[in-house]
């Protein structure tokens, strides 16, 4: 095994043209070069310098190494220098995947703090919705997911690998055209809700929406099925159903001809920011988690 400052002593020694005049450079003794060199050539298996008088001069194998050295050390030092940008968050890079919500009310505030705090760290943002995120994660093709779960869901254990960072509670509000008769309630049991056609949004809010109706003692009627919660608003605000959807999802689309009624009993959903344990331990990525959650608790303030 070559050690870096044992090429650091062979180029020395190679500029200088010998142990003492080297030892001056670097600022050690004559003994101390000359006990490098011999463990740099028992390295290499086969003499580096020979030695005649005072003089000494490279080996052929010397010479090659002498020759490659540069380029190493110079390459060490280049890692070594990105290696501590990282670690002080002067540069490094963050691969998050966020819900369509989260991406339009948590993600622009925590990454704009972020930016102005650490200008060297990048971060790139891709959405998809969990479980799909999360797998994401594990394969390895993000660093963090922004993902959510419902209250009393079975599957509890789902991230027990993962570290997961609570975010907020976000509450589940009932979406109905502005004329409907109990758009000015100020709540509603959701199964004053059961004779109307509905519009589900994404697979796993649908799959939730079909569970609590039925815990309501009716299974709704989806005319309807879009994961754009845009869509969703619009499709209300035009009067063709009613929808239930997150407080933060009503929040990134502000819907026009409807109007968001408070869910009693309440249903939540909790929004959590995954990593695994290793990524935890990066700056970049401790950094953004902290920002994330910081946007949060600002969000949970207004």
């Amino acid at each position: 095994m070559i050690e870096a400052r044992h090429l650091r002593v062979l180029r020395a020694v190679a500029a200088t043209g010998s142990f003492s005049a080297a030892g001056r450079e670097l600022g050690c003794t004559q003994p101390a070069v000359s006990q490098q060199m011999k463990a740099l050539e028992a390295s290499v298996g086969t003499p580096l310098l020979v030695r005649s008088g005072r003089e000494m001069r490279l080996t052929q194998a010397g010479q090659a190494l002498v020759r490659h050295a540069a380029g190493i050390l110079a390459g060490l030092t280049a890692a070594e220098e990105e290696v501590a940008a990282i670690a002080g968050l002067r540069a490094g890079r963050v691969r998050l995947v966020s819900f369509p919500s989260g991406s339009s009310t948590l993600v622009p505030t925590a990454l704009a703090a972020l930016r102005a705090a650490h200008p060297g760290t990048r971060v790139s943002l891709e959405e998809a919705e969990p479980p799909e995120s999360v797998d994401k994660l594990r394969a390895g093709d993000c660093d963090i997911a922004l993902a959510f779960r419902y209250e009393d869901a079975p599957g509890a254990e789902e991230w027990a690998d993962l570290v997961v960072r609570p975010l907020l509670t976000d509450r589940l509000v009932a979406l109905l055209p502005e004329r409907h008769p109990l758009a000015d309630a100020r709540s509603l049991d959701i199964g004053e809700l059961a004779g109307e056609p509905w519009i589900a949004g994404c697979p796993r809010c649908r799959g939730q929406l079909v569970e609590v109706c039925e815990g309501a003692g009716f299974t709704p009627r989806i005319d309807f099925a879009t994961d754009d919660y845009p869509a969703v608003a619009g499709l209300v605000g035009a009067g063709l159903g009613v929808a239930v959807l997150p407080q933060l999802a009503i929040e990134s689309v502000r819907p026009r001809g409807a109007r968001a009624v408070t869910l009693e009993p309440a249903v939540r959903r909790e929004i959590v920011a995954l990593t695994l344990p290793d990524l935890a331990q990066v700056p970049a990525v401790a950094a953004t988690l902290e920002q994330l959650g910081r946007a949060a608790a600002r969000g949970q303030e207004r």
